[in-house]
């Protein structure tokens, strides 16, 4: 499992969420909405969390993005790829399944 995100992405958690080097970006399932994998559930995010026990992790410009083991399950059999969606001006998620 890999947590890739795109330089846009990045810039848009710098200039949107205001993160600077050492801060922490959590990728979490939650509970409505859906997603392409998942019916039911969404992807969420929380900054400056702490990481308990990693399931991945990834460091990009300062930012450490990852996803605790406690989430392993929603994303089973793919790779997480953050990017920024130009039309809606925000990040946008896309899963790969893993090889």
């Amino acid at each position: 499992m890999e947590i890739k995100v795109t330089e846009k992405a990045l810039k848009w958690f710098k200039d949107e969420v205001e993160l600077t080097d050492g801060d922490t970006v959590k990728f979490q399932a939650k509970y409505g909405g859906s997603s392409p994998i998942h019916e039911g559930f969404s992807l969420a995010f929380q900054v400056k969390e702490e990481p308990g026990e990693v399931f991945a992790s990834t460091e990009k410009g300062g930012i450490t993005f990852f996803i605790d083991t406690t989430d392993a399950w929603y994303f089973e059999g793919y790779h997480l790829v953050v990017t920024f969606d130009e039309e809606l001006k925000e990040v946008s998620y896309e899963y790969e399944k893993e090889v």
